[in-house]
């Protein structure tokens, strides 16, 4: 990534990270309504197209090393320790860039969320659960992969740091 302009550090980084508080309470609360109310592996109908589940990922993005043995529970810890500096270093920095700083507190507090879980559960809670018959050829029974609030906060800020970026790109900056 290309050197940004300040753009207002210090102070502007606080609202960021109250944003990534929202977000990890948001993800813990629907977490522990949804493991005070299935079992592991249950699954209740909504739609056609959505169910609400209980599944333990152990591993990353689409279960990546669930299989690995264990020691991916504090790999993954440790790689979110990291990220999260980083992202408070940047924070810290351009506070004043908005869409760069929404962004980032959005993956911060989607990967604290996540981490949130790893320390006290050893795995990831999903629930979100989407299956369409378009995606057999990719996915088992054209079901996505199950998902948290925390993985959607993740994807929703990757995407705003791409446009981001595209963004800035485009304007010469």
């Amino acid at each position: 990534m290309a050197a940004r302009g300040k753009g207002g550090a210090g102070g502007a980084m606080w609202p960021w990270l109250g944003l990534a508080a929202i977000i990890i309470l948001l993800d813990q609360i629907t977490k522990v309504v949804v493991i005070g109310a299935f079992q592991h592996g249950d699954s209740r109908y909504v739609t056609g197209f959505f169910n609400l589940v209980r599944v333990h990922n152990e591993g990353a993005a689409f279960s990546f090393l669930a299989q690995a043995g264990g020691w991916q529970r504090w790999f993954f810890v440790g790689l979110g320790v990291v990220a999260v500096g980083f992202m408070t270093y940047m924070l810290k920095q351009h506070g004043g860039q908005r869409m760069f700083s929404l962004a980032l507190a959005l993956i911060m507090g989607g990967a604290i969320g996540n981490v949130v879980d790893r320390l006290i559960h050893g795995y990831v809670v999903d629930f979100l659960d989407f299956h369409w018959r378009f995606l057999e050829p990719v996915f088992h029974g054209g079901h996505f992969p199950a998902f948290n609030i925390a993985d959607c906060a993740i994807s929703v800020g990757a995407v705003l740091l791409i446009l981001d970026e595209i963004r800035r790109v485009r304007r010469g900056s």
